[in-house]
């Protein structure tokens, strides 16, 4: 199937499946469903609406909002005439906010509550540009979008004839949508994606999964992100049931409601998730626990292919039977696969996941590129291998450059960078190949895999280069570490900063009898010490000499991004990490490798 614009794929549904629920969403403890056709009328109602108040063709809007199924009749709706979308992530800093209204030159913004309204109207208040700001909730003393679609209605015998000539006049070529990226380091930059990039990733996936119309999606992703945009576009395009979740703290209990078959995350997610069923695992005792255990020892040994001898398959098929099935009935007992991209997973969790016959499977692409460049898929066999972001989809060119970066082309890449030429020629170079930042390789010549980033490598005094992320998610692998950062550039050793699980640390710290009165004294305990020093040995055994953790400290803070130290993404911020933790960074490197300081650990591991 092949669309040119966005808004065909809601003229597609139209056609095919008018009374089909496309759209839900919890509201008061009950799902909420939405038809194809209340779906169109909508946005319909809505692109009218915004001519009548003097909206045209390359206008910008700004949404600051929730997953819910007004995002998309909104959506939609700018497509239909022109308008460009500006998504934008309710999670980032009144900075990032000034700077994206401003740079975007936004009319409007649509926020979903009264707490965004509150945050956002006196930033905009003094942006000339932004001249409407409407809710999706229903916020006292604030105007609601469904203004919008009423005037839409009242409008719709007038402005017809315009909007089904500016809805014509719109070719794949046009600008969709304005995403500024989280970015790591400095203010967001805005990727200029057009109808053509979003929907060559939606051909490009096309045959790549089994979706139709029975199944049944949950989307907690937010909207604004890339990946979970074109991912729903995919969505609506097979006519898959999409139902939003209330929240990350209700993922659970909504999957099970809906009998979720699909759902696309990050690797976060999935770290949290197994956090929790490991702790779980804890609290059992005897015989249970220790099949728990084995269970689990034995699904980190999965081979995708599953040619393990005999007797393996006859262990995990019992490990399925008395572990792993309960993975399932956690989900909803339905679930068919999962995709996880933003960021590496660890190949640990891929096994795993796969061993409890739920396929965990990764891909990798960026903001940049639509986004998705590669994937692990199920369609068709051999197209599978853990450890890797999968084969490169069918209508996207990857070459591997003479320093390890991964070089792109296709359909799926972006117009540019928003007011940015110059930016944008640093990366796109004359030839058309997008430079990603990524290192990576080629692995049986298919299956594409990434090993950093390319500005995150460093170099040690010796000469030595270190891809600082990879050490990073082995350290992760730990249930006591939730984030680490690895530094060394030019020093004589890596280090790490890493920032515990706190809610495993807490339950750890009573059992062991720990008694502290805050995070700050728990992190200089000698037992705490002493464990998280066993947890970064087992990461050293895994690496290269020069590329062991020689020193850490401890922080005595969760990393997020509401704090700032994580993207929107859930990337580290080197940049604010590096600034926050100066006087930590500067302690380590004053003292040579074999000696102590108070707060720290120094280990030899020649």
């Amino acid at each position: 199937m092949t669309f040119e614009r966005t808004f065909d794929i809601l003229k597609h549904l139209k056609k095919s499946n008018p009374s089909n629920n496309i759209l839900s969403a919890k509201r008061n403890g009950e799902w909420i469903n939405f038809s194809v056709y209340e779906y169109h009328e909508n946005a319909k109602n809505f692109a009218i609406g915004l001519l009548s108040m003097g909206f045209r063709k390359g206008d910008k809007i700004a949404t600051i909002s929730n997953n819910r199924p007004e995002w998309n009749f909104v959506d939609m709706g700018m497509a239909m005439i022109g308008v460009i979308h500006v998504p934008v992530y309710p999670t980032i800093s009144d900075d990032e906010f000034l700077h994206i209204f401003q740079h975007s030159e936004a009319k409007m913004v649509i926020v979903s509550d009264s707490s965004l309204h509150d945050k956002v109207k006196p930033l905009i208040d003094n942006i000339p540009t932004v001249e409407h700001l409407f809710t999706f909730n229903k916020v006292d003393g604030a105007k609601n979008w469904n203004i919008i679609c009423q005037y839409g209605m009242d409008h719709k015998v007038s402005y017809d004839r315009e909007y089904k000539k500016i809805k014509k006049s719109i070719t794949q070529n046009d600008l969709a949508s304005i995403i500024y990226t989280s970015g790591t380091t400095g203010l967001p930059k805005g990727v200029m994606l057009s109808h053509g990039n979003f929907l060559s990733n939606v051909e490009g996936v096309w045959d790549l999964f089994e979706l139709n119309s029975n199944t049944r999606a949950l989307s907690f992703l937010p909207l604004c992100h890339v990946f979970e945009r074109m991912v729903n576009y995919l969505f609506q395009a097979k006519g898959v049931n999409i139902y939003y979740a209330e929240s990350l703290g209700t993922l659970a209990t909504d999957m099970a409601a809906i009998k979720a078959n699909v759902f696309v995350t990050v690797p976060r997610v999935i770290e949290r998730i197994y956090d929790r069923i490991v702790s779980k695992g804890e609290d059992l005792n005897g015989i249970k626990k220790a099949i728990f255990f084995w269970a689990m020892r034995l699904g980190e040994r999965y081979n995708k292919d599953n040619n393990n001898c005999l007797f393996y398959k006859w262990k995990l098929s019992l490990a399925r039977k008395l572990v792993f099935s309960k993975w399932q009935q956690t989900f909803g007992g339905h679930l068919s696969f999962v995709i996880s991209g933003g960021a590496a997973l660890q190949p640990r969790l891929s096994r795993l996941f796969f061993a409890a016959d739920i396929p965990l499977m990764e891909g990798y692409g960026l903001t940049e590129t639509s986004p998705v460049i590669a994937v692990n898929h199920l369609k068709t066999p051999g197209n599978v291998l853990i450890g890797t972001v999968g084969p490169v989809i069918k209508n996207v060119e990857v070459k591997i450059d003479e320093d390890g970066e991964i070089l792109s082309k296709g359909p799926n890449t972006m117009k540019g960078y928003f007011k940015e030429p110059d930016l944008t020629s640093e990366v796109i170079d004359e030839d058309g190949w997008f430079h990603t930042g990524d290192i990576g390789q080629l692995i049986e010549g298919k299956f594409l895999k990434i090993t950093d980033r390319k500005k995150e490598m460093f170099k040690t005094s010796s000469g030595k280069y270190i891809a600082p992320q990879v050490i990073e998610n082995l350290l992760k692998e730990s249930i006591f570490i939730e984030q680490a950062m690895v530094v060394g550039e030019s020093e004589k050793f890596a280090s790490a900063l890493i920032s515990p699980n706190f809610d495993h640390l807490h339950s750890w710290a009573h059992d062991h009898k720990i008694h502290f009165r805050d995070n700050k004294e728990l992190v200089k305990n000698k037992q705490v010490l002493q464990a998280f020093q066993n947890e970064v040995r087992k990461t050293n055994k895994q690496i290269g000499q020069h590329e062991q953790i020689k020193r850490f400290r401890i922080v005595c803070e969760p990393w997020t991004s509401a704090s700032g130290e994580l993207s929107a993404t859930l990337k580290l911020k080197r940049r604010v990490l590096y600034a926050k933790y100066a006087d930590l960074l500067r302690s380590i490197y004053a003292y040579e490798p074999n000696q102590e300081n108070k707060g720290s650990i120094s280990f030899d591991n020649n």
